[in-house]
């Protein structure tokens, strides 16, 4: 596998990448545009209306954004010319044919241009309502693969995925396509068609009943998850991540594929510069929570690794995987970007790194006052979980209820703040159970041959750098991780 040179790849290239408002998209977008400035076109596709809309969301959620600061400073006065020059935004919604996108001309346009199309779209809530995840995560696949098939110029279509599309599998997880209608348990009988039925038979039965929107949301969440574990998932994200992948192979044609299977990712490990990140991620809420005085319990295996991966180690390795399989010919290659085979942290170790950075630097409340934190008491089970809930927080609830009503509300804030711990902490366990005793090793043999072509045969190896082994996890937290959330998450 001979790389060659990254920078005259970029050279004049048009790169389609939707989900542009995204996480990784917005780092994808400022690699590019940083390290290559002479490639010649990024069609940006975002969730808008018109060109109007789309042009707000660009300033306001991409550009705007502070990880832009390092090309502004490179360009100067020019940066507005330069990103006008190289940007063209597109309005559109994959989960529609032809990606929603309205404007036949732009259309035409794209299709004779674009070298390279990346999907970076997707809804990443847990428990999204079910109709919106199979729109984007599932069918939003198959409608861009359908797309890039019609670009005339293509090289290679990128699709980001997840790593936990393997859903709760333990030991070695390896760097397999899905089959149509495989299922993680067995079940036969899953039909993507099928599945889309049951949601309009689902939401046409709520309409006649009259149901509010309030209603709708909710059945439609719990529909997704109630799919999702009928097949052996944990919830509606990976579940339609799964089949979105199975239409990705399906429907891919003559079309070289790659596919990303990104772990848990973090913060920026150094470019455009460490510790930018944006959204309250997976690790990340558990953090906050535990810095504002909400988690002083949990649940988990503190002997299991936490597999992770900083977010500019994922666009390098998207990007060196596009250039890798840049080509006419037929294929379909996975590769899962994680750490968990290199260089594994776990979770007692994130738990250690968070009880030293915030007993050093305490939150602030907007009382003024610091947070004290202490160490997490962890439960090994969801049965002792919920029996120390039940003695130390339920009974006393009880109790504080009963004499908060006798004393005419004296002990409302207590009463309140003691719920709504209770409640935070419920939630994060409901939503990450089956990540936090997961049992799996991502296995990363196609993404280590990868690597090693970079190592060998890349000449900007150093700046696509992507080898988890060079991270010293207690120095990525304690100076780069932790402090990067604080500055751009904690609020």
């Amino acid at each position: 596998m001979e790389l060659g040179s990254a920078l005259q790849f970029l050279d004049n290239k048009s790169i389609l990448v939707t989900g542009a408002a995204g996480f990784l998209a917005k780092i994808f977008v400022e690699k590019i545009l940083r390290v290559q400035p002479n490639v010649k076109k990024l069609y940006l596709l975002l969730r808008a209306t018109d060109h109007k809309s789309a042009m707000h969301r660009l300033h306001s959620e991409i550009i705007g954004k502070d990880l832009f600061r390092v090309l502004k400073e490179k360009c100067g006065k020019n940066f507005g010319s330069f990103i006008s020059e190289k940007i063209t935004l597109v309005p559109g919604d994959i989960s529609h044919e032809d990606l929603g996108i309205k404007d036949s001309n732009l259309v035409q346009e794209i299709l004779n241009e674009v070298d390279v199309v990346v999907n970076l779209a997707a809804t990443t809530n847990f428990d999204e309502r079910y109709d919106v995840s199979l729109g984007l995560n599932t069918f939003g696949a198959q409608f861009v693969a359908d797309f890039a098939k019609k670009c005339v110029k293509l090289k290679v279509l990128v699709h980001v995925s997840t790593a936990y599309v393997s859903g709760e599998r333990t030991g070695l997880i390896l760097e397999n396509p899905y089959s149509m209608g495989e299922t993680l348990n067995g079940v036969s009988g899953l039909d993507i068609n099928v599945e889309k039925e049951i949601i309009e038979q689902k939401l046409n039965e709520l309409r006649v009943e009259g149901a509010s929107d309030k209603e709708i949301t909710r059945a439609m969440k719990d529909l997704g998850i109630q799919r999702a574990r009928f097949y052996g998932w944990p919830n509606t994200y990976v579940f339609t991540k799964a089949m979105g992948e199975m239409l990705v192979g399906e429907f891919k044609g003559s079309l070289p594929i790659v596919i990303v299977r990104p772990t848990i990712i973090t913060s920026t490990f150094k470019q455009p510069f460490p510790g930018w990140a944006e959204g309250v991620r997976t690790i990340d809420s558990l953090a906050i929570g535990y810095a504002k005085g909400k988690l002083s319990f949990f649940l988990g295996d503190m002997d299991s690794v936490v597999d992770l991966i900083p977010a500019d180690m994922v666009v390098n390795a998207m990007i060196v995987a596009m250039i890798a399989h840049a080509s006419n010919q037929p294929s379909e290659t996975i590769y899962q970007v994680g750490s968990s085979m290199r260089n594994p942290v776990k979770y007692c170790d994130l738990q250690d790194f968070g009880y030293r950075y915030f007993s050093k630097k305490p939150w602030i409340n907007k009382d003024g006052k610091p947070v004290i934190v202490g160490r997490i008491r962890v439960m090994d089970s969801m049965a002792s979980f919920h029996r120390y809930i039940a003695l130390r927080y339920l009974l006393p609830l009880k109790g504080l209820e009963f004499a908060n009503t006798a004393f005419c509300h004296f002990f409302q804030g207590v009463y309140c703040n003691l719920t709504r711990k209770i409640n935070f902490v419920t939630r994060m366990v409901d939503i990450y159970r089956p990540y936090l005793f997961f049992g799996g090793i991502f296995d990363d043999i196609n993404t280590e041959k990868l690597r090693m072509a970079a190592k060998s045969s890349l000449e900007e190896n150093d700046m696509f750098y992507f080898d988890p082994k060079c991270i010293d996890w207690n120095d990525y937290f304690m100076n780069i991780h932790i402090p990067g959330i604080v500055k751009y998450i904690f609020k």
